[in-house]
C-alpha cells in the first residue's frame, strides 16, 4: 500500500497544484454539517487573502424536514503559485432527529486549517482538505460536544469555479 501511495505521489506531484481563484465563484458539495445532511456549498474568493462561503442542505419527507445552513469565512495564510493554505471558521444552524424521532435544533461552530488544490488543466475544480476543532450541540442527545475534525476532500468540499 505504501508503494502504491508513493507511486501516486511521484506520478501526480507536478499535477496536484492549484490556481488563483480571485473574483471567481465556486459551487459544489460538502458533508461538513454535523447532522449528516449533504449540503450545497458556495465559495467566492473576495481577494488574495479572503473568501466567503455558504452552505445549505435539507432533507424533507412526509414526517419531518431536516436542514442545515451556515456561513464560512476563509483567510488564506500561505499561498504558493498554485496552492492555497487557509484557516476557516464555519457557523451553522441545523436540526436533527433525536432518539425518539423528535426534531431538535442545534448549532455548529468549526475552526479549521486546510488547503485547496487544483490539478493542472482542471483549474476550475478545487479539492479541499481540512482539520481542526468543532463545538456543536447538533445531532447529540448529550447536549454540547467539543471534538477534533479531519475532513478529506469528499467531506470538506469540492467546488467547481465559474
Amino acid at each position: 500500500m505504501k508503494q502504491l501511495f508513493l507511486l501516486f505521489v511521484f506520478l501526480f506531484s507536478t499535477q496536484a497544484i492549484s490556481a488563483d481563484m480571485r473574483g471567481r465563484m465556486g459551487i459544489g458539495a460538502t458533508n461538513q454539517l454535523a447532522n449528516g445532511i449533504p449540503a450545497i456549498s458556495l465559495k467566492v474568493q473576495q481577494s488574495k487573502t479572503f473568501a466567503l462561503g455558504g452552505l445549505l442542505g435539507f432533507k424533507s419527507n412526509e414526517d419531518d424536514t431536516l436542514y442545515g445552513a451556515g456561513v464560512k469565512f476563509y483567510r488564506i495564510i500561505f499561498d504558493e503559485p498554485q496552492l492555497n493554505f487557509y484557516m476557516a471558521g464555519l457557523f451553522a444552524m441545523e436540526n436533527f432527529l433525536d432518539d425518539k424521532d423528535k426534531v431538535k435544533s442545534g448549532y455548529q461552530v468549526d475552526g479549521t486549517l486546510g488547503t485547496e488544490f487544483h490539478f493542472t488543466g482542471l483549474e476550475s475544480i478545487g479539492f479541499s482538505f481540512e482539520f481542526g476543532i468543532s463545538a456543536r450541540n447538533a445531532n447529540s442527545e448529550d447536549g454540547r460536544s467539543f471534538e477534533t475534525l479531519g475532513d478529506q476532500f469528499l467531506k470538506a468540499a469540492v467546488h467547481f469555479y465559474l
